[in-house]
């Protein structure tokens, strides 16, 4: 990392450098970016947890995760669910699931998950 790199790094928010920092991660992975979703196709997505709570969806309590890769974040619900053991903050997770939006979020019902390292 030259001078010039640093100085954009001192000026730059600390959203846009986690931003990159996941891109990095993230961009020689295989899987599909979540900027490039196809919604209602099965696809395989991952990212790093950046916020969790437990939401009721009608009376059954669910997992809400939101993770993000760098170019996007995506809602993973997890129905009748109050927790879901190895998922914390900060973690990444791939989700194979089918996403599809609602209003502005862009989110996927009950996937298959692995716990990436």
């Amino acid at each position: 990392m030259g001078i010039r790199d640093y100085g954009k790094r001192l000026n730059a928010d600390t959203q846009e450098i986690d931003s990159q920092r996941l891109c990095q991660r993230f961009k020689d992975s295989g899987f599909t970016a979540l900027e490039d979703l196809q919604l209602r196709t099965r696809t395989k997505i991952a990212g790093e947890v950046k916020r969790m709570r437990t939401k009721p969806r009608s009376g059954i309590p669910a997992v809400e995760v939101v993770i993000s890769d760098g170019t996007g974040e995506a809602v993973v619900i997890f129905s009748g669910r109050r927790n879901i053991p190895g998922i914390d903050l900060g973690r990444c997770i791939m989700i194979d699931g089918v996403p599809h939006r609602d209003a502005d979020r862009t989110i996927v019902l009950n996937p298959a998950y692995t716990l990436l390292a």
